[in-house]
């Protein structure tokens, strides 16, 4: 029989506590803003020399901002405290000279000092935030598309999707660009953001100080789905690193189990080879994220759910429900192929 949206919904939830991807209620207000706050990456905590560089402009410019307010609702006050319950001047009352040297001073050699400190300050940090990788750095090649970013790690020939893994205190190369539109890729607490233009490749370097996973996000507003367009860079030391490389190099090894090599032949059977590729199979598509090493990641549809098995049925089952507007259609597996899938799908490692 046909496998039904109802029958995954408890599934889905059980599999992915705090996490039901059928759900549609909001939590409270205040728990959500909340969590967004505790959840978001911030340039506030920053895990590299420079981001720790854009955190102290940003501490300047706060200082500068508070203290620009404060003595504008300061005048505001003394001024409307000045009027009150005097008569309004005719049109021949002139303005004291004291009140003209404040607007000047005030009003424009004030500003224009403060907006030139700031501009000299900004200029000053842009070599920090921007310089070239030093000659023979790691490089990582990301293409951010709608809604997802591919990756690759071309010295070491690995391919991956929506996770960057860095040694720490290494600084990596970051080579961006875009198969559509103008995307953004930005990692917070790494360094600043930069765009993915058409047609043009771009770089920039990321270098944690510790260890660590950092959420990065597209920060160009791309389509429907722009919000749920994230990615994860995992920083780890040299070894794990080197490990993980090693693991990503090989292709996985093939289902030894009879349920996994099952949902190897459903994989193929239903076209999804035509958008996906898995090394070592005859699944060679590039229109969506590779999926070679799929155990191994910790999040599908590029940050929007946890990849649990629950999560992982609800996405290919239903995956516009998960992410409205996104290119994966649904497909209805009957219900033991459907779970030989899954079963295959988490093999993948």
């Amino acid at each position: 029989p046909g496998l039904q949206a109802s029958r995954f919904r408890t599934t889905a939830a059980g599999n992915a506590p705090g996490h039901d991807s059928f759900s549609r209620r909001p939590p409270a207000p205040v728990s959500a803003l909340a969590s967004l706050i505790l959840a978001s990456p911030s340039v506030l905590d920053p895990a590299g020399e420079r981001a720790e560089k854009i955190e102290q402009v940003w501490w300047i410019l706060f200082a500068v901002s508070a203290v620009v307010f404060a003595v504008v609702t300061l005048l505001v006050l003394l001024a409307v405290a000045r009027r009150s319950g005097r008569p309004l001047r005719g049109p021949e009352a002139r303005d004291p000279l004291w009140a003209r040297a404040l607007v000047l001073g005030g009003g424009v050699a004030v500003p224009a000092a403060v907006l030139a400190g700031l501009f000299v300050l900004t200029v000053a940090t842009l070599p920090a935030v921007s310089a070239p990788a030093e000659e023979g750095a790691l490089v990582v090649e990301v293409e951010g598309r709608q809604w997802f970013w591919n990756v690759r790690y071309p010295e070491q020939e690995i391919v991956t999707a929506n996770e960057i893994h860095i040694p720490v205190g290494t600084p990596i190369e970051v080579q961006v660009t875009t198969a559509d539109v103008i995307h953004s890729f930005w990692v917070p607490q790494l360094n600043r953001k930069i765009d993915l233009v058409p047609g043009r490749t771009s770089s920039i370097v990321l270098e944690a100080e510790r260890a660590g996973v950092y959420r990065g996000q597209c920060a160009e507003f791309c389509g429907v789905q722009h919000a749920n367009m994230a990615f994860l860079v995992i920083a780890e030391p040299a070894a794990e690193f080197e490990a993980w490389a090693e693991s990503m190099g090989a292709p996985p090894q093939a289902p030894s189990e009879e349920s996994g090599a099952r949902g190897q032949e459903v994989f193929l059977e239903y076209g999804c080879g035509g958008c996906h590729t898995i090394a070592g199979t005859e699944a060679n598509g590039d229109l969506a994220p590779d999926l070679t090493h799929l155990g191994d990641r910790r999040t599908i549809a590029a940050g929007t759910i946890p990849n649990t098995r629950g999560s992982l049925a609800a996405w290919v089952l239903d995956p516009q429900h998960v992410k409205p507007g996104n290119k994966m259609p649904g497909i209805d597996i009957p219900g033991d192929d459907f779970q030989a899938l899954l079963d295959y799908l988490e093999s993948l490692e």
